[in-house]
């Protein structure tokens, strides 16, 4: 089965947070689906923790190395139909890019984002993730 993860669910397993294990059981046997620009934001996550002073420089570097290793299949998003998301659930257009290819390619998502959650569910999309 494919399933559509977002950085929410992803963070938590690259810097060993509680729900880890939950996000892996969730994933076992599946193949992964993520926006172009989830590398993007996985570095920008993990550069905010730092600058937080949650990670070590040697942390995040080598949790970015870790998240290399995941096997993911990068999708494009079409940007005019996840802006109009966007703009209808009054959320990020990076969140909507998510909800624009699990909508597209009727993928369950995988996400600990609340507001994302939300949207999801207002699309009808079959959503995965632990608690928000």
């Amino acid at each position: 089965m494919d399933i559509l993860i977002d950085a929410s669910a992803l963070l938590p397993v690259l810097i060993d947070e509680p729900v880890k294990s939950l996000i892996i059981k969730q994933t076992r046997n599946c193949s992964l689906v993520a926006p172009s620009i989830l590398p993007y934001e996985i570095g920008n996550a993990l550069a905010r923790l730092k600058m937080r002073h949650i990670l070590t420089d040697k942390k995040a570097i080598s949790a970015f190395s870790e998240f290399k290793k995941i096997p993911l299949r990068l999708v494009d998003t079409d940007i005019a139909n996840s802006l109009l998301i966007a703009c209808k659930y009054s959320i990020y257009a990076y969140d909507a890019y998510y909800l624009e290819i699990a909508n597209r390619l009727n993928l369950p998502l995988l996400t600990l984002d609340g507001p994302m959650k939300k949207a999801a569910m207002a699309l009808k999309l079959k959503i995965l993730g632990g608690p928000t």
